[in-house]
């Protein structure tokens, strides 16, 4: 623990802007840890409790959809399905909270997955030929054995049940067996030349099919891409059977008899194949093709990319096959097609089939299968069909797979929340649950896991495209979606044949959410949209049908100044920014210049709200002389004091959600009044800009800007690279059109320097480094609130960091965190016994403070380079610390980790740092993610517990955790992949059947493919890689000092067991032959004193 003294820093020094008021009070930047200006009136003692041993990052889960699927795997007794994706991940599922990701580091696609069945392990094939073998015993999966393939490309490969021989075809057309165990390349090679017949002038092409025949393991079913399908005999080392067809193969499946399997084909075709016929197929079908006369050739199809052939005791087989519809049907979308009998049954998808898999009753391929369900991953969604229902509906899936459904725009993350949300959230979204779901239980239920000991309620809240807003509930390091809310509902739907709305500012997505503010204590919701709208929602359990009030804010940039000579004759005079207008009427002047309209058009009847969420009040910003409002870029809501305050680049806002008025609408230049460290000037009069449509290529700044920011939040050129300037110097004022208010912060504070009391005040922070205090005079009392007026007022104080600031907090001179004050929650549309609606009951946090003490609490203010800590009221800037020179910070938030506060930091080089409070000491900094798009800079953001979360991709969610406890404690808290389960015994097959349906005969693999048998492989075939998870990779990790003692230790160890089972031998054979001694003298004394005839 270490005790920090703020003796009189300094003495004496003080530092102000040049051109400032006396309220201004500023600190020089880019020391570390350097007490700056100010002097405390007497000591103040600050215990920190943190230390960089209570740091460590690693990530904790991932949520939602694999991007970019390529395979898919199920253990039928483990009941776990694995998936493969196109950037080298694996994600394993079973049961919920049994959840793994793991990752390749080549990052090569994976092309297929096979699990040898109940064996805790997974073989993944990848794009650069290599084969692994993942451990599945352990919590973190690690890789065991590689296997790389240097002259041959892997395009197949096949495990068969209880067989620790892996076979594996490669594009030259030739087979190969790999042993699972050591991972080792066997001699025995099928190759190409030698299954196909001499007189076969053409390659066969890639192998797209191994199987191993359920009536004879002996025999290897082998396809070749062409048409060839070749039964191998292992033993023999010589085809049985050679069965040729003129259309391509996609794959083959067998009759659990092993006399016939079934093809699929690129013409769309299925064929049927005896193994007593092999001339021909005896059946050629077309499922989706029109049935033709007088023996016309069938109308075209597409391929029949996967067919599964599964017989049942009960019933007629289920062939299940994807794609193989009919060409001329445009527009149909892709489809899962089951034939069970007579019956066609045609599931179409939303998205195309990757793959999909029928799961059995039974891992014995030689038994009636009995399939129950057919999994399917698509492209964006990964769904189960109920096979043992006739109109086959689909399992309710438990995995929050649809966090995608419209793309993310922003998140926000909330750890610790009051424990009654998440009930209430989940009571109002389960009333729009779908219907039609299965009754079946979630038949991938493998694993186990179990609720840890250290779990708290926490909400995961993510914006969408299409402006919906889901609620998930992330506690416990699991996923549920609680409730889904579409902002949307607010505004008019637009008309079909009307075209765009004339004042829309967007091409696509008008609804995108871009910024959430949610009270988790008061339940208030408000949220910023592309078109800069904000609306605020209230909680209730109650539907209710109300009007929404809708309010209209006008804000227009103060210093730029662009007068164009065909614009000079549209002149207006200059609205004072101070004036808030509105409720404005829609109007377009006779040149076509639109002014005073919104981008939308709100609900102006009443509307029917269910219970959840219903919005109260939409506030938008209006088209000024012909130019559109900036979208929102900072927002803060209270509900204590019942305010909401927005920004852009234009200037602040201010509205009372209480009494349904705008408080300030201002230019950010006219918020600093004399205090303007720029000393910019007001140009008055001042010519309204209008912008006639011919200039609207012009390619200088405010147009080039205009443009960018008119793009779509979905849109790929937005997540390239970050554009816009970082100059926070007084040189580059001149060059800066606009000055954006970047961040904003409500709490009990004191506005003025030196002043004596708390008041409510907003922080407000710009994009030139620039903090301003804004007074907020409330009116006491419940009822006067509701109808005296609510003074606001710029308090004169002005500090200065460097770069745009990012966040504001609040710390109280013991080192707590000083939360903002709330109102306690309470339903708007319930009525107690006197039918009156409750009082409002307010929650303040006054900061921790002895009477002899000047200064009461710290302000913690965090920018893009560097972080600041001041006294108040006093304003002296005790502590500055440079965060970043050569980047800058995305993302900063004071939360706590192990009870304690620190300042969390996420920079554009992928550095993540945290730093102690109040003295701004580094914890913790490591370059733990580069930043590779915009999509991460959009959705990363800290929590408490020493959290923290981002979109990893479009559709995953990575949460991640900077906090040494819970890494000690994650591997309690994650669910167990493996679960020791007997294998089921196989059917007796009877007298008859087993004399007549197949060989009885065992077929001993390790006899045939062994190295004594079978040779070893050239070594310049295939290269083996000691994986990090094997004995080889640990005892290379292993090295040093430390490795060679634990080796000396376990080899000790050895050798005393060794000499004990010696020793305990030795015994043995001692106590042996004691005992011959002793049964020989019996014998002789026995036998003694009788004659040779008498024996």
């Amino acid at each position: 623990m270490k005790k920090f003294n703020f003796r009189k820093v300094l003495d004496g020094l003080t530092a102000s802007s040049p051109g400032s008021a006396s309220g201004t009070s500023t600190c020089p930047g880019g020391t570390t840890g350097v007490p700056a200006v100010g002097v405390a009136p007497k000591e103040t003692e600050v215990q920190e409790t943190l230390a960089s041993e209570n740091f460590q990052i690693c990530k904790t889960v991932r949520h939602g959809f694999p991007y970019q699927p390529t395979a898919l795997a199920f253990d039928p007794v483990q009941k776990i399905v694995a998936i493969g994706t196109r950037t080298g991940g694996v994600r394993i599922l079973g049961r919920p909270g049994v959840d793994c990701y793991c990752q390749h580091d080549s990052e090569a696609a994976v092309l297929q997955l096979q699990f040898p069945i109940n064996e805790g392990a997974l073989v993944t094939a990848c794009a650069d030929d290599t084969l692994h073998l993942w451990n599945l015993r352990q919590k973190r999966p690690a890789i065991l054995h590689s296997l790389k393939f240097n002259r041959e490309r892997i395009t197949f490969c096949h495990i068969p049940f209880q067989s620790k021989w892996l076979y594996v075809g490669t594009e030259r057309g030739n087979t190969h067996v790999v042993n699972i165990e050591s991972f080792i390349l066997s001699g025995y090679i099928i190759m190409w030349n030698k299954a196909i017949e001499l007189a076969t002038k053409t390659h066969p092409g890639p192998v797209v099919h191994l199987s191993d025949s359920p009536r004879d393991e002996g025999k290897m079913l082998i396809g070749f891409e062409s048409g060839t399908v070749v039964l191998w005999d292992l033993r023999a080392k010589k085809p049985d059977f050679r069965f040729y067809y003129d259309e391509a193969i996609h794959s083959v499946s067998w009759h659990h008899e092993g006399k016939q399997f079934m093809c699929s084909h690129s013409d769309g075709s299925l064929t049927m194949w005896n193994l007593k016929n092999t001339a021909k197929p005896f059946q050629i079908t077309f499922p989706h093709a029109k049935s033709q006369r007088d023996g016309k050739k069938p109308d075209p199809c597409k391929p029949i990319l996967k067919v599964e052939y599964k017989t049942s005791r009960s019933s007629e087989p289920f062939i299940i096959f994807s794609g193989g519809l009919s060409y001329d049907k445009a527009g149909r979308r892709p489809s899962l097609t089951i034939m069970h009998g007579k019956s066609i049954t045609v599931l179409e998808m939303d998205h195309p089939i990757v793959e999909f898999l029928t799961l059995c009753e039974t891992p014995y391929p030689n038994e009636f299968q009995e399939p129950y369900a057919v999994v399917v991953l698509l492209e964006k969604d990964f769904i189960v069909v109920d096979l043992t229902q006739s109109h086959f509906p689909i399992f309710e899936n438990p995995y929050p797979m649809d966090i995608h459904e419209s793309p993310v725009t922003c998140t926000a993350y909330f750890a610790d929340c009051p424990p009654e949300l998440i009930p209430a959230l989940y009571s109002v979204g389960a009333k729009h649950k779908k219907q039609g779901y299965s009754n079946k239980e979630w038949p991938v239920s493998g694993g186990t896991w179990t609720l840890g000991a250290q779990t708290y309620p926490e909400i995961i809240i993510t914006g969408h495209a299409d402006g919906s807003i889901k609620f998930w509930d992330g506690s416990a390091i699991t996923l549920e979606m609680l409730y889904k809310l579409k902002t949307s509902k607010v505004f008019e739907k637009q008309k079909v044949g009307e075209g765009k709305q004339v004042a829309e500012i967007v091409e696509e997505d008008p609804y995108a959410i871009q910024m959430i503010s949610w009270c988790p204590e008061s339940r208030i919701l408000c949220v910023t949209g592309i078109s800069a709208h904000v609306i605020l929602y209230r909680f209730s359990k109650h539907e209710a049908t109300t009007e929404i009030v809708s309010l209209e804010v006008r804000l227009q940039n103060d210093v730029e100044d662009i007068i164009t000579p065909e614009a000079t004759e549209n002149i207006s005079p200059y609205t004072e920014p101070s004036q808030p207008i509105t409720g404005s009427p829609s109007n377009v002047s006779p040149e076509g210049i639109k002014d005073s309209i919104p981008c939308l058009k709100v609900k102006s009847r009443p509307v029917r709200m269910p219970q959840g969420y219903q919005a109260e009040l939409v506030i938008q910003l209006v088209w000024v002389d012909g130019e559109p409002p900036q979208q929102i870029a900072s927002l803060a809501v209270n509900s204590a004091y019942g305010l909401v305050a927005f920004g852009n680049s234009n200037g602040l806002a201010v509205v009372d959600f209480i009494q349904k008025t705008v408080l300030l609408s201002m230019g950010t230049i006219d918020l600093y009044g004399s205090s303007d460290p720029y000393l910019r000037q007001l140009r008055s009069p001042r010519r309204s800009k209008q912008l006639p449509a011919g200039l609207s290529e012009l390619s200088d700044s405010p147009v080039s800007l205009e443009l960018e920011r008119c793009k779509s939040p979905t849109s790929e050129s937005r997540d390239n690279s970050f554009s816009r300037s970082r100059s926070s110097s007084v040189s580059s004022i001149d060059k800066e059109s606009k000055e954006t208010i970047t961040a904003l912060y409500f709490m009990d504070s004191y506005g003025r320097k030196n002043d004596g009391t708390l008041s409510p005040c907003l922080w407000v922070g710009t994009s030139l480094g620039v903090v301003l205090v804004i007074s907020l005079n409330l009116p006491s009392g419940e009822e006067q609130r509701q109808s005296e007026p609510v003074m606001v007022a710029p308090s004169g104080t002005v500090l200065m960091l460097k770069g745009a600031v990012l966040t504001f907090s609040s710390v109280d001179c013991a080192g707590g965190l000083i939360h903002p004050p709330y109102e306690v929650w309470r339903d708007p549309n319930s009525m107690d016994d006197n039918e009156k609606p409750r009082k409002r009951k307010l929650v303040t946090f006054s900061p921790s403070s002895s009477q002899d003490m000047g200064d009461y609490h710290f302000a913690v203010i965090c920018s893009e380079k560097q972080a600041k800590v001041y006294s108040l009221p006093s304003q002296n800037c005790l502590y500055a610390h440079s965060i970043t020179e050569s980047s800058f910070v995305l993302r900063a938030d004071v939360v706590t980790v192990c009870n304690s506060v620190c300042l969390a930091c996420f920079c554009a080089n992928g550095h993540i740092m945290t730093l102690s409070l109040p003295s701004l000491r580094p914890m913790l900094d490591v370059n733990y993610l580069p930043l590779t798009d915009m999509r991460i800079a959009r959705t990363f953001c800290f929590t408490n517990g020493g959290q923290a979360l981002f979109l990893s991709s479009p559709t995953e969610v990575q949460r991640i955790t900077f906090s040494q406890e819970m890494c000690e404690n994650l591997q309690d808290m994650l669910g167990e992949l493996f679960t020791p389960v007997e294998t089921p015994e196989a059917q007796n097959r009877g007298f008859l059947k087993g004399l007549f349906g197949g060989s009885g005969q065992t077929f001993d693999r390790e006899e045939l493919f062994g190295e004594a048998a079978a040779g070893k492989a050239s070594r310049s075939l295939a290269q083996h890689i000691p994986g990090p998870g094997s004995m080889e990779g640990m005892k290379a990790a292993a090295g040093g000092v430390v490795g060679d003692l634990a080796r000396a230790r376990i080899a000790l160890d050895e050798r005393g067991q060794r000499l004990g089972e010696l020793e305990d031998r030795t015994a043995a054979m001692m106590g042996s032959a004691e005992s011959f001694s002793k049964h020989a003298h019996e014998l002789m004394l026995k036998c003694k004193d009788k004659k040779w005839y008498q024996l």
